[in-house]
């Protein structure tokens, strides 16, 4: 239905002012900028009664706001976070994501209706895609272990399971109450947890804000002695839920993400969530207004896809919350992996910016140090992957598989790095954690199917790839055309995962005696082209071997014009992949031997799952690497990196790097020195 109040009406009515009378709003530049793009511009003034008054919730500052829609007639809209924010509480300064904006009400106060109430009592909820797309975001948010706040570690070991979870919640806040508790209910609560669950461990989960000395909870004071633990550390709330017996609430918002845990809360006070047949409501009043039966995803769909409104931070523009979760999935990892610190080894001096901008960012320390990585260390330890022993302890660094406009060898930063525990993608001697991804990824889900699907329609529509050097398209000779990338040859992927096929050389003479008709068309590496690293192939010796040398060539519209690619190892053959061209390896890059590419080579037997294409590349291009946005300077998803590097709005290097790029191909042969 189209709402009157909006400034975007299809229906055309004139636009209302939107007032209001507290700092906050002038404070908080991204509410302002998300309530103006959903059609509410704030302004100071004085209202008429045909005016709106925008209020924060029932805040105490919202009774200025309310005073004056008394006195002038005009009417409020109350605005609150959205329940999927931010990875910190908006007092430590980060901004939110999602908001509500309310006509009626306010979805936490149960003593009368509020918009979100409406949705869920009258809204049909029927529509399959609608709950196709809230299961979707509901496994999603569990994978990621993404909730309100997301500043905590699912790495840190929970209690074992087998607890009764009681969720405190801060004194006084709105939700206490305007949902119908106080002090005494959570007295209550506590007492009914142990009489309901006779001899059971009983856990206080402790509101974030309490724990970093913002706000009281009414179990600040509760002394720890068992059966009664509090839990104050930034643990997980999935897996505190999974190992849940029970879960008692009065109105915190964990209480929701509860229900999508599989649990079935006990809630002591009046929130949002209750009185629709997936809570055990223990208030004394009930909520008889409601009175209907939801399912989770129709729950769900009211309160996180129809009510809310999302926020784009590097596009600045509302969207769907599908999109609100890639944000936060890419801002939540950053902070888990970087927010201990890091100490990185084998860095250049070059690389020290980019990599400060990638692991720095969000107020997280990264020292450089040129000492070897030590056996044992207490912090966080990164090293390039190229300069690490095989017994590392540290954490490998590789550029990702949409790194830029121009060559790393030219000194051009990178948009996304991937970080391994455990290997790295391009040695197969060893797991690595993309192979671990990509077995994750042989099933996926509907929505993972559907976003791997368009980040390969994106792909191919734009002609992207590694490096994004573009360059000429030259006539090919007719016939069965195959295309051989030639490769650095003293790159590590060679090194390490070519196999008896090394060089440039042998795989042309290798391509050639199997396709002795075809039509074989060689592209020297660039960095090759550029003088800057070795694999050059003797005119001499081409003779014979290739029909054809594409020098300068855009490797991605050559995909078009051949039948095959042959590879050592190159990226190209995954490119050509998301391309459904036919590919054939004679080494075991990261992408052989999951059954989608012909391999030649010996690949490791441990590769046993069976994944699609769109399986290979969620895990490759959406799970693997990490990318941040060269505009905003903000983790972000891959989608993000794909418009900037169709766009052009992309890192490009400095003067220095550029004088420093040029020597590097006078003193090529002295290339350790930078690398």
């Amino acid at each position: 239905m189209p709402d009157p109040l909006r400034h975007d009406d299809p229906a055309g009515q004139p636009s209302r002012r939107v007032f209001y009378f507290n700092a906050g709003f002038l404070r908080q530049k991204r509410i302002r900028r998300m309530l103006e793009l959903a059609g509410y511009p704030l302004r100071l003034g004085k209202p008429g009664a045909d005016d709106l008054i925008a209020v924060w919730g029932h805040s105490p500052y919202a009774r200025r706001g309310e005073a004056m829609a008394e006195a002038t007639g005009a009417k409020l809209i109350r605005v609150e976070d959205a329940l999927l924010r931010s990875v910190h509480p908006g007092r430590d300064g980060s901004a939110p994501l999602g908001l509500v904006v309310d006509q009626t009400g306010v979805h936490f106060d149960s003593s009368r209706p509020s918009d979100l109430e409406t949705l869920l009592k009258t809204h049909p909820l029927d529509d399959t895609a609608l709950l196709d797309r809230a299961r979707g975001c509901i496994a999603r948010m569990q994978e990621a272990h993404l909730s309100k706040y997301t500043g905590f570690d699912p790495d840190l070991p929970c209690p074992d399971p087998g607890y009764v979870l009681v969720i405190d919640q801060t004194r006084g806040d709105a939700s206490v109450t305007h949902g119908g508790a106080d002090a005494n209910t959570f007295r209550e609560m506590l007492y009914y947890a142990q009489e309901d669950n006779p001899g059971a461990r009983i856990l206080i989960k402790t509101h974030p804000e309490t724990v970093a000395g913002h706000r009281q909870g009414y179990f600040s004071d509760k002394d720890e002695s068992d059966p009664v633990t509090l839990i104050r550390d930034p643990v997980s709330l999935w897996h505190l839920m999974e190992g849940a017996v029970a879960v008692y609430t009065v109105s915190s918002g964990l209480g929701f993400e509860a229900i999508f845990a599989g649990h079935k809360p006990q809630v002591f006070g009046q929130p949002f969530y209750a009185g629709w047949g997936l809570t055990e409501d223990r208030h004394p009043h009930g909520l008889p207004r409601r009175g209907r039966d939801l399912t989770r995803a129709q729950l769900f769909a009211a309160t996180m896809l129809l009510y809310p409104i999302w926020y784009d931070p590097y596009r600045d523009k509302l969207c769907e919350l599908e999109d609100a979760i890639a944000t936060l999935e890419a801002q939540t990892r950053a902070w888990r992996e970087d927010h201990r610190g890091w100490t990185a080894h084998g860095m250049r001096l070059w690389k020290r910016g980019p990599l400060q901008g990638f692991f720095g960012a969000q107020g997280a320390k990264l020292r450089f140090s040129g000492d070897p990585v030590p056996a044992e260390a207490a912090e966080p330890r990164m090293i390039w992957a190229g300069k690490a022993a095989p017994d590392t302890k540290a954490v490998r660094v590789e550029d990702g598989f949409l790194r830029s406009r121009g060559l790393g060898a030219e000194l051009v930063p990178p948009l996304s790095l991937v970080c391994d525990d455990l290997g790295i993608y391009y040695d197969p001697t060893r797991e690595s954690r993309l192979e671990r991804w990509i077995g994750m990824r042989a099933d996926l889900r509907p929505d993972q199917d559907r976003r791997a699907e368009r980040v390969i329609a994106r792909l191919r529509e734009l002609g992207l790839s590694k490096y994004n050097l573009g360059g000429a398209r030259p006539e090919l000779p007719e016939g069965h055309r195959i295309l051989v990338p030639g490769q650095v040859e003293d790159d590590a992927s060679i090194r390490l995962g070519a196999g008896e096929i090394c060089t440039n050389l042998g795989l042309l003479e290798r391509v050639r005696a199997e396709n002795p008709g075809a039509v074989i068309l060689f592209k020297p590496h660039p960095d090759v082209e550029a003088g800057l690293r070795d694999g050059a192939v003797p005119e001499t010796a081409l003779e014979g071997l290739a029909d054809a040398v594409l020098r300068n060539a855009d490797p991605i519209a050559l995909l078009q014009e051949v039948e095959e690619v042959w590879t050592m190892t190159s990226l190209l053959g995954f490119e050509a992949l998301l391309r459904d061209v036919k590919v054939t390896t004679t080494g075991a890059p990261f992408y052989a031997g999951w059954g989608l590419t012909r391999d030649l080579g010996r690949v490791p037997a441990r590769r046993v799952a069976r994944p699609g294409l769109h399986g290979l590349v969620h895990a490759a291009l959406i799970d693997y690497p990490r990318y941040r946005d060269p505009v905003t300077g903000l983790p972000c998803p891959v989608e993000v990196v794909i418009d900037r590097l169709a766009t052009g709005a992309v890192a490009h290097p400095g003067l220095a790097n550029r004088l420093l790029s040029k020597l590097q191909g006078v003193f090529a042969s002295y290339a350790g020195l930078w690398r």
